[in-house]
C-alpha cells in the first residue's frame, strides 16, 4: 500500500486524512502467471497499481497473430485508459507474465476520491500524461530502428525484465520471430 501512496505523492500533495481515505478504497488482489487480468471485449471497471510482477498488453491482428504492445512492471498503474474513460469495450488483453499482486481502485472508488480529494483529478491527469509520454517514447523509436537496435532499446528500457519474460513475448513486442531474436542475442552476448 505504501508504494501506491509514495507513487501518488510524486504527482501532488495528500494529507494524512486523504491518504487514509485512499487506503480504505483499495482492494488487494493477485493474478497467477499466464492468466489474463483483463480480456478484450470487456469494459474496464477499475484501475490497478501493480505492486509485484510483470504484465503485458496484447492484441490479435487480423491474421490472428498475438502481438505484444508493451510490458508493465511493478510500481506502475495498469489500465486501458481509453476504454476505461469512454466506457467502451477494450481491444486489448492484459496478461500476467509472472504471478502478480496489485491494488485495485474500482470506478466507484475513483469517482468518490475525485469528489472528496481536492487535487485528485490533477494527480490522475499527471500520472496519465506521464504514462502516455513514456508509451510514445518507447513506441516511436521502435518504428525506425532495425531489430538489433530495437532489442538493445528493450534491454535499456526494461533492464530487469529481459530474463523474466519468455523470448516469444519479447520477439512479439519487437516485431520479429523468435529465431531472429535468438540470433540477435547471440551477436550481442
Amino acid at each position: 500500500m505504501e508504494r501506491l501512496i509514495n507513487y501518488l505523492l510524486h504527482f501532488g500533495h495528500l494529507n494524512e486524512q486523504q491518504i487514509e481515505l485512499i487506503k480504505s478504497k483499495v482492494i488487494i488482489k493477485t493474478t497467477k502467471k499466464d492468466k489474463y487480468y483483463h480480456e478484450a471485449g470487456k469494459v474496464p471497471g477499475e484501475v490497478i497499481f501493480l505492486v509485484e510482477g510483470i504484465m503485458r498488453v496484447v492484441y490479435y491482428n487480423n491474421k490472428g497473430d498475438e502481438i505484444t504492445k508493451y510490458f508493465i512492471d511493478q510500481n506502475n498503474f495498469v489500465a486501458d485508459i481509453n476504454s476505461y474513460n469512454q466506457r467502451i469495450p477494450s481491444t486489448e488483453y492484459i496478461q500476467a507474465i509472472v504471478d502478480c499482486e496489485y491494488l485495485v481502485l474500482t470506478r466507484t472508488a475513483m469517482e468518490e476520491l475525485s469528489m472528496t480529494i481536492i487535487g485528485w483529478d490533477t494527480i490522475i491527469s499527471k500520472i496519465t500524461a506521464k504514462a502516455l509520454a513514456e508509451k510514445i517514447n518507447r513506441i516511436s523509436p521502435m518504428m525506425t530502428e532495425d531489430a538489433k537496435e530495437r532489442y538493445l532499446m528493450f534491454l535499456n528500457n526494461f533492464p530487469t525484465l529481459a530474463n523474466r519474460i519468455p523470448l516469444s513475448y519479447i520477439a512479439s513486442y519487437l516485431g520479429i520471430t523468435q529465431s531472429s531474436l535468438s540470433r540477435i542475442r547471440r551477436t550481442i552476448s
